[in-house]
């Protein structure tokens, strides 16, 4: 495993706060670190909170990326598990945003003595619709597409998956935040990161949690439906779900107090 210096550097670490309690603040596909500043003041004199980016994302150290082991979900499960090691982090919560979910869990389930509990907002086990038995969302052609948007139009499919994920009710300045985020990930890396995520399965690992779980569900979210939220509480062997009327797939950006309070109720 890295050192701790290196890790700083590799994943762009930032910690913040002095609390008993550790947060570890995991962004979802597209994103950074800077996505979690909405929940921060509430945060920061509550808990240590640590901040970093997928290596590929944000302030990451992009020497770093490896395309083999950024194929899949694992890969970015790693560095969480090497963060969790080079800082030797004890008792986490992990606070996950979508695909972050899924990547939390997997990196829980291989070293669980890291973690004492997972939060997830508005996540996913598989994006993709598999009838009649589960409804992603997605059918693969439907994805497909957007990837061949992707490859002739990089900068259209930003400006057409942005509004999708905030909600295209909520404010011209978050919408064109995110569009800009997709935009300043490397073309490459955000296609490989994107297959990661739209294409994976992760609905067998449920059942393996070995932590207790938190879930945020948005109750109108075009990537991950409330039935979703009801499968995932249905499968997961400890969990609890909060359902929250809103619009979009970031509530950690368009409620931050309500995911504040909820997830100090549920740390605490």
């Amino acid at each position: 495993m890295p050192f701790a210096n290196d890790i700083f550097k590799k994943n762009n670490v930032n910690i913040i706060g002095t609390g008993e309690k550790t947060l570890l603040l995991a962004h979802g596909f597209g994103c950074d670190q800077k996505m979690w500043r909405f929940m921060l003041p509430a945060l920061i004199p509550h808990y240590k909170v640590v901040l970093f980016d997928y290596v590929g994302s944000g302030n990451s150290d992009l020497a770093n990326y490896d395309q083999a082991r950024y194929s899949s979900l694992e890969g970015y499960a790693l560095d969480v598990l090497e963060i969790c090691e080079a800082l030797d982090l004890q008792n986490v919560t992990f606070v996950g945003h979508s695909v972050s979910n899924m990547i939390g869990l997997i990196a829980s389930i291989q070293q669980p003595k890291f973690f004492s509990n997972l939060v997830m907002v508005c996540p996913s086990p598989c994006f993709l619709n598999f009838e009649p038995d589960y409804i992603g969302g997605f059918e693969k052609s439907d994805l497909d597409e957007l990837f061949n948007l992707m490859d002739k139009n990089y900068i259209g499919w930003a400006n057409y998956l942005a509004p999708l994920v905030i909600g295209a009710n909520h404010s011209e300045k978050l919408i064109g935040e995110l569009s800009g985020s997709f935009c300043s990930t490397d073309p490459i890396i955000a296609k490989a990161f994107a297959k990661a995520t739209f294409f994976s399965d992760y609905r067998y690992l449920l059942k393996e949690a070995k932590h207790p779980a938190l879930i945020f569900q948005s109750s109108h979210d075009s990537l991950a439906s409330t039935d979703i939220g009801e499968y995932m509480l249905k499968q997961l062997p400890n969990a609890q779900l909060k359902l929250i009327e809103a619009e979009g797939h970031c509530l950690h950006m368009t409620y931050p107090d309500i995911i504040n309070q909820g997830l100090r109720d549920y740390v605490d």
